[in-house]
């Protein structure tokens, strides 16, 4: 009875897997091959798998509570192994009481958007394009929430990345989502830097990137990680620093509020709902490593603590209602970040529940937000009432001033990263590029590169 069990649990953590693994090959058979393919055919194989995927992981979640277990692995082999040096790239999935609960709040929450985004996106030229990356976000969201390796957990990441600057600058035919998907793009590269050196750092400590082997045998979160104090503060900083541009933790505030360029549907579920949280969950992963090292502990709650509070600022200044919406995630984020490191890591993942669905269903009203207002005032027949302000008088004037002027300027953290970081790395390439060419055009005794004789369209003149 035992085994029928443990093979039950396993057929439904494969399902779990594999449906929306499916799906994105599905739908990039479709672009590829160019074939029309009617909306309703889309929508209904997306709401397809995330049912196929709720129930089994649903599934896997009372089989769990019935047999009492508490950690489920399902391993896949490795993909990739280097042998000389000590190398593998291991695919494994792991059923606990973090990745389930994360899990089915993905599968709920992408399939009721998925609803929504049918009928906002009817008719629209690239439906089809949506959804494919919508798919792609899907299976990055399971990938990271059931990872069991740290290089199955990168593997999600990074598609939820692609899949969210894709999506930011879905609307190509115009300027503003195109600059700003590429700077979302940006950041999560830096933020990526810092989780690749942190997988090399913790494959150098441990000799692998098992979670069960770094963690323990314990279940999540009674598990003690085998790192020194010192290696601890070491990687758990460069995964915090992976954390932070993938949740918007300052100094990477600013690209939030860029990602509203996106469309609707995109915006709730990603920047509302499970992707602005997935650096939390990351730390949540590695929550053993941050119990090993007090000067991490302390960074962890001070970031989290210092976003929560400039994000409180930033949100009440914006002049539009998603910017706004974005900061508050922000600000909520950062509590949960400060939950975590204190400790209380079953109050953040209740935090990263509540606060998803919530700021779900914000994101999804704020396009009908005016003509809502505009109807209670018909109904009332008069103007709402703005409420009552908080009194602030005693705050002296030069000091809200200068919380205005930083709060509006989002804290300078946009300019400061693009002077510092991307203005120095540009520059860098366009070094390299200019002796490139100069190199190649020697070489081929001609100019070597065919697209030089196309003209370039003036940007001002083109989005005009």
């Amino acid at each position: 009875m035992i085994l029928s069990l443990d093979s039950l649990m396993s057929f439904l953590g494969m399902c779990t897997i594999a449906a929306p693994a499916a799906l994105v090959p599905l739908f990039a058979a479709r672009a590829v091959l160019n074939v029309s393919v009617p909306e309703q055919l889309i929508s209904r194989a997306t709401q397809s798998v995330v049912t196929i995927g709720l129930v089994s992981s649903i599934g896997v979640l009372v089989l769990m509570l019935y047999t009492g277990s508490r950690h489920v692995p399902i391993e896949m082999g490795n993909i990739v192994v280097v042998p000389n040096h000590e190398f593998h790239f291991h695919l494994k999935f792991v059923f606990d009481r973090l990745s389930v609960p994360f899990c089915i709040l993905t599968f709920i929450l992408v399939g009721t958007v998925g609803t929504f985004a049918n009928r906002y996106l009817h008719r629209e030229p690239a439906y089809g394009r949506f959804f494919l990356f919508y798919s792609m976000f899907l299976l990055g969201m399971v990938c990271a929430s059931l990872a069991g390796t740290i290089e199955t957990l990168f593997l999600g990441w990074e598609l939820v990345g692609l899949s969210s600057a894709l999506l930011i600058a879905y609307f190509h035919d115009r300027q503003g989502p195109v600059a700003n998907g590429q700077r979302v793009w940006s950041i999560y590269r830096i933020a990526d830097a810092g989780f690749l050196l942190a997988a090399v750092a913790l494959h150098h400590a441990t000799g692998e990137g098992d979670f069960a082997g770094l963690m323990g045998s314990g279940p999540w979160p009674d598990g003690h990680a085998s790192l020194s104090s010192s290696q601890a503060l070491g990687i758990g900083s460069l995964l915090l620093f992976a954390a932070a541009g993938k949740s918007g933790l300052i100094p990477f505030s600013g690209w939030l509020p860029r990602a509203m360029e996106g469309p609707t549907p995109s915006s709730a579920v990603f920047y509302g709902a499970l992707s602005i949280h997935l650096g939390a969950f990351l730390l949540l992963r590695v929550s053993p490593i941050l119990q090993l090292s007090f000067p991490l502990t302390v960074m962890v709650i001070t970031l989290g603590l210092a976003t929560a509070i400039f994000a409180a600022f930033a949100s009440r200044v914006q002049t539009d209602i998603k910017s706004s919406l974005a900061f508050a995630s922000v600000t909520q984020v950062g509590i949960i970040v400060a939950e975590i490191g204190f400790g209380f890591y079953y109050l953040a993942l209740i935090h990263i529940i509540g606060h998803a669905c919530l700021r779900t269903l914000q994101l999804l009203r704020a396009p009908t937000l005016l003509r809502d207002y505009a109807v209670l005032e018909n109904a009332i027949g008069g103007r709402l009432s703005p409420g009552s302000p908080s009194n602030v008088s005693w705050i002296p004037e030069r000091v809200k001033r200068f919380a205005y002027a930083i709060a509006i300027e989002r804290g300078g953290f946009d300019a400061a990263i693009e002077q510092i970081i991307v203005h120095p790395i540009a520059t860098l390439f366009r070094w390299f590029d200019k002796y490139e060419r100069k190199w190649t055009d020697l070489l081929s005794r001609r100019a070597s590169r065919d697209s030089d004789a196309v003209p370039v369209i003036d940007a001002k003149e083109d989005w005009a």
